[in-house]
């Protein structure tokens, strides 16, 4: 596909401030007249060129190295310029509004990848992955960003779209020619390749799942009662004293947060307050915002005194109070709460360890710690990690995000309902209907089938002069 005709767009790409180097970017269709004006010469394709960077009156604003990339060999796919001069902020100011004048405009936050998706330079995950490379805050959340800006998950998606589209043929060849001697229904051929198409499926959503959980890490919430010891484990797993611990019962009365790093897995941590019922207003609102902080958990560290004599699970749930009584939420929220109990080191012989406990049928693990001597942290950490899926290990994860994973699971659930539309011989066209919503599913993780308002909503959140 040719280059867009498109206005030229420039921007700093290096962040602001004092640097040894500054880069301006230049992409469009004046390229060549702006790098005479600025460079006095057309330069040569792909070589770099020592020369002064000069203003209207044809005296020289700063020297550097100046790179033409001729369209459609670029990053953007249309003709781009580079010049890499010095990073004071005055220089590069002056230049760029040397830029603008001859008819350039600013581009916006995401352009430059924007329009490389555009010009079929790169798909939408690979641009995703450019701004996931750059904000990634961990070296596997870098390598899985690697991994995709390389083609890697695209080509998952477009095998499995391959073995989608030739089931479809199949089908649809069915319905054309309904006349003839084909029968899908009662040929194990098709469901078989649905069936594999699943399998295949199911390791793609879990390696992208697992490059989610290394972009955008858990959120783990700490809750429990007064004086449980929730700011000292908030403490020991971020290692500094953020938190104020005393012996006075209510001293968190807002949300405490965190971010800790846990084999390169991003992990949000919210110290909340105490819950116990209470006429202080603003003991009441922080009692509130824990209950909110809760029910959007990723994990829920329910801490608990050891020392306590009453180890009767229902009591011990108790602070959950009306979370569990709503019958929509509790199994939710109870397969994600672990039960902390801490302080064994006022115990006589206790050692850390880890259990489960049940609760209506529902398995709760038990993790006993003494968040004051950090004895046992390290069991938590392990639960952390083994409740998400985590693997330390980076190896075959893709980065992703939360709409690749819908689109995966939206693929799954329209290749489901064909497999089982085929197993009860129901109409042709149903089936076929559910793989076209499949195939589009899987086409919206590379920006096949994408609305131009998710792209907006994709590219502004890059940085300028990417």
């Amino acid at each position: 596909m040719p280059a867009l005709e498109s206005e030229t767009i420039c921007a700093i790409a290096t962040p602001p401030g004092r640097s040894g180097i500054g880069i301006i970017r230049i992409s469009g269709n004046d390229i060549l007249s702006i790098s005479q004006a600025i460079l006095g010469f057309s330069p040569t394709p792909r070589h770099a060129h020592y020369c002064d960077f000069l203003g209207s009156d044809q005296q020289a604003i700063d020297q550097g190295i100046a790179i033409y990339y001729q369209a459609p060999n670029s990053f953007t796919g249309e003709d781009i310029l580079e010049l890499q001069g010095h990073g004071g902020v005055q220089v590069l100011n002056s230049l760029l509004e040397r830029i603008l004048a001859l008819g350039a405009r600013l581009a916006s936050p995401g352009e430059f990848s924007e329009r490389a998706f555009l010009n079929d330079k790169i798909d939408l995950l690979q641009a995703e992955a450019i701004a996931d490379l750059i904000d990634a805050s961990s070296k596997q959340a870098a390598q899985s960003a690697m991994r995709t800006l390389r083609g890697e998950f695209s080509e998952c998606v477009h095998e499995l779209v391959t073995r989608l589209t030739e089931a479809r043929v199949n089908v649809e060849a069915a319905i054309d020619f309904s006349d003839e001697d084909i029968d899908v229904m009662s040929d194990t051929g098709v469901s078989n390749s649905l069936d594999k198409i699943l399998e295949q499926l199911a390791v793609v959503y879990e390696q992208a799942h697992q490059g989610v959980i290394l972009k955008e890490g858990i959120h783990v919430v700490i809750a429990g009662i007064p004086n449980a010891g929730k700011s000292s484990l908030l403490n020991a797993l971020s290692g500094i004293d953020s938190a104020i611990v005393t012996d006075i019962p209510g001293t968190t009365r807002d949300l405490l947060r965190e971010e800790i790093s846990i084999d390169g897995m991003p992990v949000h941590i919210f110290d909340t307050a105490g819950l116990r019922p209470s006429d202080d207003v603003v003991e009441q609102e922080g009692v509130r915002r824990a209950h909110d902080a809760i029910d959007k958990a990723d994990q829920i560290l329910l801490v608990i005194d050891a020392t306590t004599q009453d180890k009767n699970v229902n009591k011990l749930l108790a602070p959950l109070g009306h979370l569990l009584e709503r019958r929509e939420s509790a199994e939710p929220i109870l397969k994600r709460t672990a039960l902390v109990f801490n302080k064994i080191d006022l115990l006589a012989d206790a050692e850390p360890r880890t259990g489960k406990a049940n609760y209506n049928g529902t398995q709760i693990h038990q993790i006993h710690i003494s968040a004051k001597h950090g004895t046992g942290i390290n069991l938590l950490r392990d639960h952390l990690k083994s409740c998400i899926g985590f693997r330390p290990s980076s190896e075959g994860v893709f980065v992703a995000r939360e709409r690749h994973l819908k689109a995966l699971k939206k693929a799954e659930e329209s290749i489901k309902n064909a497999v089982i539309q085929i197993s009860k011989y129901s109409h042709l066209e149903l089936v076929a209907e559910d793989l076209r919503v499949a195939q589009r599913a899987l086409n919206s993780i590379t920006g096949e089938f994408t609305s131009d308002d998710l792209l907006g909503e994709i590219f502004s959140s890059f940085c300028v002069g990417k």
